[in-house]
């Protein structure tokens, strides 16, 4: 028993954060001087048990949000950004509460159709080009918070307890295999002055990325923008 706990943890280590980018053709970098809104990252996680059922946990995302917002914090000040941070949850009543819905709307769909996987899953007007739109209405968001581009960050969860753990190495020893939980967060960079989806990337954490740590956070975030069209810094690269 104990080599296939042994084992089991090895497997459980073996992964990485994988990320996975679409961007528009026409993406840029924002300008020199454009302040970037951080919209508070609106993060889920839970506990999965030894039956298989998601348990919220309410700590571990506010953890996770916390630690997520502070590194993308820093990754704009290295990237000689001016930022602002805003939270979009109170903004739900008027136009400005049709536009964040009309955002999260469009999130949904470019998961379903740019990362689910299965043939011919993109839609028929957007299998040559990543063309994702907020809307006009996007303007109100940077006006309201004095912003000319927004990094939305929205994620959800679930970690294993120590019964569905122990319920993976009996199976295991049976042959049988039963998921551990998984992490994924996703990114998007919108320009409010068109309502442009510039840029996506989705990741699935690896257990080095744990984002209920600080360390680990860090880590999910590096992987999450690196391939972002953020970097005004010359010594940084894009």
């Amino acid at each position: 028993m104990k080599r296939l706990l042994i084992a089991a943890a090895c497997l459980m280590m073996a992964a990485c954060t994988t990320t996975a980018v679409r961007k528009a053709e026409t993406v840029r970098t924002p300008e020199a001087g454009a302040t970037i809104l951080i919209v508070e990252p609106r993060i889920q996680l839970g506990m999965l048990t030894a039956g298989g059922v998601t348990e919220p946990r309410e700590e571990w995302s506010q953890q996770a949000r916390q630690y997520v917002l502070r590194h993308v914090q820093n990754s704009m000040v290295q990237d000689s950004h001016k930022f602002v941070v805003g939270n979009v949850d109170g903004l739900m009543e008027g136009r400005l509460g049709q536009v964040v819905r009309v955002n999260e709307a469009v999130i949904e769909a470019i998961i379903a159709h740019e990362y689910n996987g299965y043939a011919g899953a993109k839609l028929a007007t957007k299998k040559d080009d990543f063309e994702w739109t907020i809307g006009e209405g996007s303007e109100l968001v940077g006006q309201h918070f004095g912003a000319d581009y927004a990094l939305f960050i929205s994620g959800n969860g679930t970690y294993a307890s120590g019964g569905r753990v122990a319920a993976f190495v009996v199976a295991s020893a049976f042959g049988v295999g039963i998921p551990l939980g998984q992490q994924q967060v996703m990114a998007s960079l919108v320009d409010l002055k068109t309502g442009q989806v510039m840029w996506v990337n989705y990741a699935v954490a690896g257990p080095g990325a744990d984002m209920r740590e600080d360390a680990g956070a860090q880590s999910l975030v590096e992987s999450l923008l690196k391939d972002a069209p953020l970097s005004v810094n010359p010594n940084v690269a894009p």
